[in-house]
């Protein structure tokens, strides 16, 4: 099951979600929360298990809608399948704090700063 928490920031809306999106009720949740927030939106991952073809083909419909969406702190996993749809050059995807996970993913040339995944967003 997928939940998700509302945190406004300010000038960002931080929508965190925790459990998995994947077909069903959990990509609903999803697209139902992005659409009421915001058009510039950051998915905290640090809590998805998983995502599969119907949850990235939500985050790819939101985007479609004029949803603008950050990926911030995407787990392993969630990162892998997102490489291997080729996802991960049409997301921008952020870290929100260092640690040993994160700091590959400097090396890789993401932003290891969570106010980049906020102040990019130009609001």
């Amino acid at each position: 099951m997928l939940t998700v928490t509302v945190e406004n920031l300010g000038e960002a809306v931080v929508l965190r979600c925790q459990g998995k999106i994947v077909r069903g009720d959990e990509t609903t949740i999803l697209c139902l929360a992005a659409q009421q927030e915001s058009r510039n939106l950051i998915l905290d991952l640090t809590q998805v298990d998983a995502i599969d073809a119907a949850g990235m083909g939500a985050l790819v419909a939101l985007q479609g809608a004029g949803v603008y969406l950050k990926l911030m702190n995407p787990t392993e996993e969630v990162r892998d399948v997102l490489k291997v749809a080729k996802l991960d050059s049409i997301f921008e995807i952020c870290a929100s704090q260092a640690t040993p996970a994160t700091t590959a993913t400097m090396r890789a040339g993401i932003p290891d700063n969570p106010s980049s995944c906020t102040s990019a967003l130009n609001l």
